[in-house]
């Protein structure tokens, strides 16, 4: 006679691949502070795949985790130093945030924060329009609409994803700055990247939190579960 449901053997893997990825995390961002090239070289490509088999061990969305594995091949594109790398880098990254709002499904967002992140993204590309590359230009602001979209319908999933949302935004409009050459703040790498994996983990766990299936999400977007007896 059982005593109880037997763990799945996927969830003996949920505490360490999160600690794996916290130290990844801390790993990539000492690596951006101080200076080792090669830490953060080794650190940032193992951030999402963590991340991503962290959420698949807690039975995550599919839609979750391929979001979390197009950031990944973003993050490995953005290593490289050229302007076709940083293009298809922000196709990755484009192709996470659909895979994004389909997660989030129908439900409606509030009005009000729908009004501010219109503002915020009409504001932000006029600023940084002329001093953008001309040949970037369009594509970064198609990038930053699909961007915008997905911060402000994160909130669907509550409080965890919107902040998640709202760094995911901030963390590219750092990186925007940097190509549009304006000041930067010390360390600039180091804050891209801190909000950068805040939110993807802000999103990853508003999106497998206990209310998400039926917050917002699209049909198909969660697995069904066998009821256990």
């Amino acid at each position: 006679m059982s005593d109880g449901p037997v763990p799945e053997p996927r969830e003996r893997y949920v505490r360490p691949l999160l600690i794996a990825f916290l130290v990844a995390c801390a790993a990539d961002l000492v690596g951006v502070l101080t200076g080792p090239e090669g830490l953060h070289l080794v650190a940032k490509p193992l951030l999402m795949p963590l991340l991503a088999g962290y959420a698949a061990a807690r039975r995550g969305p599919r839609l979750l985790i391929a979001a979390l594995l197009c950031g990944w091949a973003g993050d490995v594109l953005l290593l490289a130093d050229s302007d076709l790398a940083f293009l298809i880098g922000m196709a990755g990254f484009a192709a996470g945030h659909v895979c994004y709002l389909v997660l989030f499904g129908r439900a409606r967002g509030a009005l009000l924060p729908a009004i501010g992140y219109a503002v915020v993204l009409s504001v932000f590309v006029a600023l940084i329009w002329d001093g953008l590359p001309g040949g970037l230009r369009v594509p970064m602001a198609g990038y930053s609409l699909l961007l915008t979209a997905m911060a402000y319908r994160s909130g669907v999933l509550g409080r965890y994803a919107a902040t998640g949302g709202a760094l995911f935004l901030l963390s590219d409009a750092l990186i925007a700055t940097g190509i549009a050459d304006w000041p930067q703040l010390p360390g600039h790498g180091f804050w891209v990247m801190l909000t950068y994996v805040a939110a993807q983990l802000l999103l990853t766990l508003g999106a497998l939190a206990p209310g998400a299936r039926g917050a917002g999400a699209a049909r198909g977007a969660y697995p069904e579960r066998p009821i256990s007896t």
